[in-house]
């Protein structure tokens, strides 16, 4: 009882009553409405094993309910580790994993980003790989047998630079998109 008199009241003009919409419409949220908030989600969760706050049926139905600020700005929807358990075993066949990606692309659209992400960006840019090899790492690896692992930074950074990744890894947007040509004034549409 204790818990709920320490729960914040949530306000009606606090809620955002198309987010269960805009959820839909990002490619893996399609099927968001199909959840009935069995818990089969979160009792299959290997994240939940280990940190019991996650809890993926209550990030599910507080984006339903319009809660978007608290849901977009949640870390727990960054520790989804896509195991695609809960998706195997929801009886409704609701694809859990694709709601956590669109509420992860949601907010980074709306330009929240944890900060763990802007330093895997700076390691990527600087050794092609979220951390660095080292050699004392390769010698161990030629000692089993496996090849030694190289840096490729050139390759990522030209993915980093096409991608926006570090201007969204700092909650930024990326540029817009150049406006396609118009048509000369009296030119014929569609073509010759």
């Amino acid at each position: 009882m204790a818990d709920i008199e320490k729960a914040p009241v949530v306000q009606l003009q606090d809620l955002d009553f198309g987010f269960r919409n805009e959820v839909a419409a990002e490619p893996g949220g399609e099927m968001i409405r199909y959840c009935f908030q069995c818990g089969t989600c979160t009792a299959s969760c290997p994240v939940r094993a280990v940190e019991d706050r996650f809890n993926p049926r209550r990030i599910i139905r507080m984006a339903i309910l319009g809660m978007k600020r608290e849901v977009l700005n949640s870390s727990f929807i960054w520790l989804c580790s896509s195991c695609y358990a809960c998706q195997q075993r929801c009886p409704q066949g609701v694809k859990i994993t694709g709601i956590m990606a669109a509420l992860k692309n949601l907010a980074v659209r709306n330009r929240i980003v944890p900060a763990m992400f802007s330093g895997q960006v700076a390691s990527l840019k600087a050794h092609g790989r979220v951390y660095e090899v080292s050699e004392l790492e390769n010698e161990k690896r030629a000692k089993i047998g496996l090849p030694q692992i190289t840096e490729m930074p050139q390759e990522i950074r030209t993915i980093l630079e096409m991608t926006c990744a570090e201007e969204l890894a700092r909650g930024g947007s990326p540029p817009a998109a150049p406006a396609p040509p118009q048509p000369a004034a009296g030119a014929p549409k569609g073509g010759a």
